[in-house]
């Protein structure tokens, strides 16, 4: 199976571009839900793989063409896991300085030293006949700072920092940097092993 040109279902800018400059070195064209007027599916999933799934499916049958769509999340263990599958929403009106201070307010009301967190993605690929989905996972451990370190980045990166980094947030990397070891990055990474895997 040959891929030449991939819809990417998402409206996020940033998200798009993370997921365009990984896949450049595969040739193949990408274009976003955005490029080609396409919805905003609404993730109604309890699950990141529900969620992804959903969108890449709804995207490919409108589009008739191949579909990549990813659910991520910041999963924060004092919480309980949340903000989880609702981290974009958890965000007032998607304004990720309001839903920092916001998660930074509840982890400070439990009272505990526990800062630890990870952020999880799935990616689904559609295909456009059969609308048969592939999943791919990926995962980064870390822990949350109390403020904000970095402008990169986009959601919640100023406050991660990955167990495997140096210290730094991911708002701190650039996209190289970042991609090597972030949750999409691993779960793309996947993805493209399972390309070079149907290109030989």
């Amino acid at each position: 199976m040959t891929i030449k040109r991939l819809v990417i279902a998402s409206h996020n800018k940033g998200k798009i571009q993370e997921i365009s400059e990984l896949l450049a070195p595969y040739h193949i064209e990408v274009v976003s839900a955005v490029d080609l007027n396409l919805p905003d599916v609404e993730e109604t999933g309890t699950t990141f793989e529900e969620n992804s799934r959903l969108k890449a499916v709804e995207l490919a049958k409108i589009s008739g063409e191949y579909c990549l769509a990813d659910d991520s999340g910041l999963c924060v263990d004092v919480l309980g896991g949340r903000p989880g599958v609702y981290s974009a929403r958890y965000a007032p009106d998607r304004d990720f300085d309001k839903g920092i201070a916001k998660l930074l307010g509840e982890i400070e009301a439990t009272h505990s030293d526990n800062r630890k967190a990870h952020f999880s993605c799935v990616v689904a690929l559609a295909h456009p006949q059969t609308l048969e989905c592939q999943v791919f996972e990926g995962r980064v451990d870390g822990h949350l700072l109390s403020h904000k370190q970095g402008s990169g980045g986009f959601g919640y990166d100023p406050i991660f920092v990955p167990d495997e980094g140096d210290g730094r947030t991911f708002a701190e990397m650039n996209g190289e940097e970042k991609s090597k070891i972030s949750h999409r990055g691993r779960a793309l990474a996947k993805f493209v092993r399972s390309l070079e895997e149907w290109s030989k």
